[in-house]
């Protein structure tokens, strides 16, 4: 099931962040959630800015496009991304993911 849904001017997608991993990559897809690891640790917004900036990379859009529309202090969050449809989103991960 791809990750991301479609929105009115983008797309939002699931994301279930694990911090204070080994080292910041995309770990897979699983019941519809992102999974992302994160070196950074959970202070000081530092895990977000770490999730924001990976999504930026992988998926080659600009960090202001992207946001954190809930879950800021939870480790399952909703991000919404703007300007990219949804099924652009999902090919771009796809791509990440091989």
């Amino acid at each position: 099931m791809p990750p991301f849904t479609a929105t009115l001017g983008g797309a939002t997608v699931m994301v279930r962040v694990t911090p204070r991993a080994g080292r910041t990559h995309l770990a897979g897809v699983a019941g519809g959630q992102l999974l992302v690891r994160l070196a950074a640790a959970p202070v000081d917004d530092a895990a977000n800015e770490a999730l924001v900036e990976l999504l930026a990379r992988v998926l080659d859009i600009p960090k202001r496009s992207i946001e954190i529309a809930a879950g800021r202090h939870s480790r399952t969050k909703r991000v919404a991304i703007a300007g990219v449809p949804a099924g652009d989103l999902d090919q771009r991960l796809a791509a990440a993911l091989k």
